[in-house]
């Protein structure tokens, strides 16, 4: 290697220690190992991937073995991350959903193309796929019964607060009617096969209903999911005027915090161990039989210590036909819940979701309205 590119190399690495450029300028990984000498920013390799595809935008280079020319490393001087995010992030709304290195494709690739390729964050007047308050169009939902895919047409309307999905596009009356307020809503490419499918969950005369989408076209089902951050937040900024922005997107749809599979018992001593799939979606511990079940066969609120809930590792003999023995306890003010774990690490694993749930103080409106309606469906 001779001595310039040799300081070449050492005046990109050295670029990358600069405030800004420690971590992907998309999705926010440490450590970026690749840059655009055309956009001036530094990337994570999965991001990288996406930029490749954009060509005629961004053309992208590894910091550690390409040759950077002195103009290049001029150019990323200049720029960088922060520079970019000035630029190409301007106006992003305060409901936009920001992907992270933890997302799924079609999220990360659908926020680069937004933000470099249509430009959607540079003017003021960015949309929120919201046309007079009303989102309509067609939607591949699978059925409950069939798992089979169909054709839906989907209305969501802001000035009501819902959510409409009607059988036939002609259809005059809906096949349902979701409350705005009640939806969270997450991208599943891999349980759902999909890799642009949708889990929308929701609340339905007083059960939770899971309902799984997908558009062959990402950027059209990316649209649908901030539209739908878009309508809660203008729903919840009428609901709670005094309410800062930072509290009211906790409550916007948001990926579940632990997803999988543990063994159940019932309530009796005698009762047997049954293997189950569980979400813990913010407080409420879920389970089905099978992942893509429209209902919960059941569900555990999970407060928090100071209000009496506490989780905890437990030694379980196999002599209720469990086929795992790591087990948890989960005690709450009215009954003490019973799981077992595959292995002992996926047991740390639950372990920590759940103490991270439970080291949470509950808010007024947890304890009353979410407390009482789950307690029923246990």
């Amino acid at each position: 290697m001779s001595e310039d590119q040799d300081w070449n190399k050492k005046s990109v690495r050295i670029l990358t220690k600069k405030d800004g450029n420690t971590k992907c300028a998309d999705c926010g990984e440490p450590d970026p190992q690749w840059a655009s000498s055309t956009l001036g920013v530094f990337l994570c390799v999965t991001c990288c991937g996406i930029h490749r595809n954009l060509s005629d935008i961004s053309k992208v280079k590894s910091l550690s073995m390409a040759k950077w020319e002195e103009d290049q490393i001029e150019f990323l001087q200049k720029h960088g991350n922060d520079a970019a995010k000035a630029k190409y992030e301007a106006y992003v709304p305060v409901y936009f959903y920001r992907p992270t290195h933890l997302d799924c494709q079609v999220l990360r690739e659908q926020w680069i193309r937004a933000k470099y390729e249509r430009k959607e964050f540079m003017k003021k007047e960015s949309s929120d796929g919201l046309i007079k308050g009303v989102k309509e169009g067609t939607l591949l939902k699978r059925g409950r019964d069939n798992g089979q895919y169909f054709a839906r047409r989907f209305v969501l309307t802001l000035l009501d607060g819902t959510l409409k999905y009607f059988i036939k596009a002609d259809a005059k009356e809906p096949k349902a009617v979701i409350k705005i307020d009640s939806i969270n809503a997450t991208f599943q490419p891999e349980k759902m096969k999909q890799n642009h499918g949708l889990q929308i969950t929701y609340i339905k005369d007083n059960r939770t209903r899971n309902m799984f989408v997908y558009h062959n076209n990402g950027q059209e089902i990316v649209s649908w999911f901030n539209a739908i951050r878009a309508a809660q937040f203008h729903y919840m900024k009428v609901a709670f005027p005094i309410a800062p922005d930072e509290e009211i997107l906790t409550r916007l749809p948001q990926n579940f915090i632990k997803e999988g599979y543990m063994e159940k018992t019932g309530p009796k001593p005698t009762d047997a161990f049954k293997k189950r799939w569980f979400t813990l979606d913010q407080r409420r511990l879920m389970y089905f039989k099978d992942p893509l079940d429209a209902f919960a066969k059941g569900e555990v609120f999970l407060g928090s210590s100071e209000n009496g809930y506490q989780v905890k590792p437990e030694t379980i003999s196999c002599t209720q036909g469990n086929l795992w023995s790591y087990g948890i306890s989960i005690s709450t003010p009215d009954r003490t819940y019973l799981f077992t774990c595959e292995s002992e690490t996926d047991r740390d694993n639950w372990l920590s979701a759940f103490k991270k749930v439970t080291s949470l103080p509950m808010n007024i409106r947890e304890y009353y309205a979410v407390q009482s309606r789950l307690k029923h469906h246990t």
